[in-house]
């Protein structure tokens, strides 16, 4: 397995690499809509800095940046050596965003056919995405998850949902395997209608086997699954990883429970919040998650993604690098 850091792509609002800050800057990273070169650069620095061996690399939700690598071959040059100049390469490109949304879905849909399409033009066979949810109807403005049986329209509203999911990827599938990659890995992510083992068996038997599995165990602690009986649940499904955390904080909990919906960040009390690795969770967990994808054959790379709102992101890296390197030397 290789460590890995997942890093934002440069944005092209206007047809070309935004080169200034956007207005949302003071952002988290995570959050932010639009990414300069200059700091595209300073993520790869960072990946660098620690130790990667590869970079994850996704795209804000924006196709813009896609279309403009697939458009201009120098462009893809530039990239490809801004990369490897620093001892990196490519594991996988993400595509994730809302792909049966009312109303931004067909942006969605547009940026991982030309993540695909980019991915085949730079040799990268994984292309993250997930797999989306619908609506309540055409006059919806927003996306309506249905997590609970019951009641009876609301059933046959995921069934509905469900439909217009597995025409899809069956499409998106199809495009992948004609452009030569090979997977099409699908984040187990709540509020989509893929987010355990499942749901994700019951679209990849539906679709086929290039729909692959990202497991992310910070989606899955917060949720009471374990990571390990997943990724054996998955086994050679897995075909991704995200590293990152999740603290359970007892007493809210206790009163709010896993499904509490109270702003994310660093003032608001909550149930669950997303942690370095290695702050949510000890050794022994972190050790039996990695020593299981060993087991399932699973060789790919390690995607640290900090999300942490205690730390400065750059810190928050550094320290998950430093956490991850020896759990790792130990399995050797």
């Amino acid at each position: 397995m290789r460590l890995g850091l997942l890093v934002r792509l440069f944005t092209a609002s206007h047809g070309r690499i935004d080169v200034e800050p956007s207005a949302g800057a003071a952002k988290p990273r995570w959050e932010r809509s639009t990414v300069t070169r200059s700091e595209f650069e300073a993520s790869l620095d960072l990946a660098a800095e620690i130790g990667a061996e590869v970079v994850e690399i996704t795209q804000a939700g924006q196709p813009a940046a896609a279309e403009l690598l697939v458009a201009n071959a120098p462009l893809r040059r530039d990239l490809r050596a801004m990369i490897a100049d620093r001892g990196l390469s490519i594991a996988a490109l993400n595509a994730a965003g809302m792909p049966l949304h009312p109303r931004i879905g067909g942006r969605a849909r547009r940026l991982i056919r030309r993540t695909i399409e980019l991915a085949s033009l730079l040799d990268v066979g994984t292309v993250i995405s997930m797999s989306g949810t619908g609506a309540d109807g055409p006059a919806a403005s927003t996306v309506n998850w249905v997590s609970f049986p019951w009641p009876e329209e609301s059933v046959a509203l995921r069934e509905r949902h469900w439909q217009a999911a597995v025409g899809l990827w069956r499409d998106l599938a199809g495009y992948a395997t004609s452009r030569g990659v090979e997977r099409v890995a699908l984040e187990l992510h709540p509020i989509h209608l893929v987010y355990n083992v499942p749901t994700f068996m019951r679209l990849q038997d539906a679709v086929g086997p290039v729909i692959a599995a990202n497991v992310d165990p910070s989606h899955l602690f917060w949720q009471g699954m374990d990571p390990v009986a997943v990724v054996r649940a998955l086994g050679d499904s897995v075909a991704h990883v995200h590293v990152k955390d999740t603290q359970l904080i007892g007493g809210e909990v206790a009163t709010a429970g896993v499904l509490d919906g109270r702003p994310f960040g660093a003032d608001a009390p909550r149930a669950w919040v997303h942690r370095t690795v290695g702050r949510g969770h000890g050794d022994d967990v972190w050790t039996a998650f990695f020593e299981a994808l060993r087991e399932v054959g699973y060789s790919g790379a390690l995607s640290l993604e900090n999300e942490d709102p205690y730390q400065d992101y750059a810190e928050g890296v550094r320290e998950a690098a430093a956490y991850v390197r020896p759990l790792l030397r130990g399995l050797e």
